[in-house]
């Protein structure tokens, strides 16, 4: 018995330096496809960037990287459902700040996992500018237009909002001392339409969302969160004089804690070069994003970074539920 072993164990390493075909068991990871939670509604901004990575990362992986949307509840639904998920390293989260930060820091107790625990950061993927919109044929100019009207007309300025950009809005609102009525959407695209059609008079979306409705003349940006060099009209926040921070906004790749070291071994590397990728780059440029990479250890600490403050700012606007 042993000599048959012997046997078939020198005949099954020829098998593999002559024909490169591997024995069974001996194929590292990965070995099946690996689906991939995104944070957000199909066409919303964050299912764009999963969606043009997520290709770039099949290739180097050499499985199908496959994308399952799960919106809802300000990206806390996808963080949810990826935390709890096997940890084989065969379910990644593309998440968000606002489901990793918004939602965890705004409702503490109600948050059914803990955001940095419960996850391992493989890398930062983008940044991404948040944009004020209005109906192009709006008298409002200028972000000080509208807030002039929002101070004469108290709550009745609606603004549509997905998920955590809550937050910057409670900002807004908090430093302006206007009134102003959040309209919350699943979806950038449904917040869209209602702007639109006349449902609400404006949106805090992403700049991917929102810009191609510039283009087409039917909306028009009044102020973005953060500054953009090649919108030079557009002022940020900052720009016009406002000492409070706006929340940054990102997006990244992270899996649930405790997946294996060999997995980890290799998403990482991978992550770091579909990020880094020129054509993954100029894709997402072109789309409004901004290619960020950080590695696990610096993602990690400005998530934490992020959370932290968050929860101060979100106690000091009383919003903390």
């Amino acid at each position: 018995m042993n000599r048959l072993s012997l046997v078939y164990g020198l005949f099954s390493v020829f098998l593999t330096l002559i024909t490169g075909i591997s024995t069974p068991g001996a194929q590292g990871y990965p070995t099946r496809p690996i689906q991939l939670v995104i944070a957000g509604a199909p066409g919303d901004g964050i299912d764009l960037a999963a969606r043009a990575a997520a290709e770039e990362l099949s290739k180097l992986l050499k499985v199908p990287v496959i994308p399952l949307n799960k919106p809802g509840g300000a990206g806390t639904v996808a963080a949810d459902f990826a935390a709890k998920s096997p940890k084989d390293g065969y379910t990644l989260h593309y998440g968000s700040s606002q489901g990793l930060i918004i939602g965890p820091s705004l409702r503490p107790k109600d948050t059914p996992y803990d955001p940095l625990r419960d996850f391992e950061h493989l890398g930062l993927h983008v940044i991404f500018p948040i944009v004020i919109s209005v109906q192009a044929d709006t008298p409002w100019k200028k972000f000080s237009d509208m807030i002039d009207y929002a101070k004469k007309n108290p709550g009745k300025l609606r603004c549509g909002t997905v998920g955590g950009i809550h937050l910057q809005l409670e900002t807004i609102k908090f430093a302006t001392g206007v009134d102003i009525s959040q309209v919350p959407f699943k979806g950038g695209s449904q917040a869209i339409t209602a702007l639109l059609g006349g449902h609400i008079e404006s949106t805090f979306l992403a700049l991917s969302i929102s810009h191609p409705h510039y283009e087409s003349g039917k909306l028009r940006g009044i102020l973005l969160d953060t500054k953009v060099p090649s919108l030079p009209e557009l002022p940020s926040w900052a720009e016009l004089g406002y000492k409070q921070n706006l929340h940054p906004s990102w997006f990244g790749f992270l899996a649930p804690a405790g997946i294996p070291e060999e997995a980890k071994k290799v998403l990482i590397p991978a992550v770091e070069r579909t990020v880094k990728h020129p054509e993954v780059s100029s894709k997402l440029q072109k789309m409004w994003f901004v290619p960020h990479y950080l590695s696990p250890e610096e993602f990690q600490r400005l998530h934490k970074t992020n959370y932290e403050d968050a929860l101060v700012q979100f106690k000091r606007l009383g919003a903390t539920q």
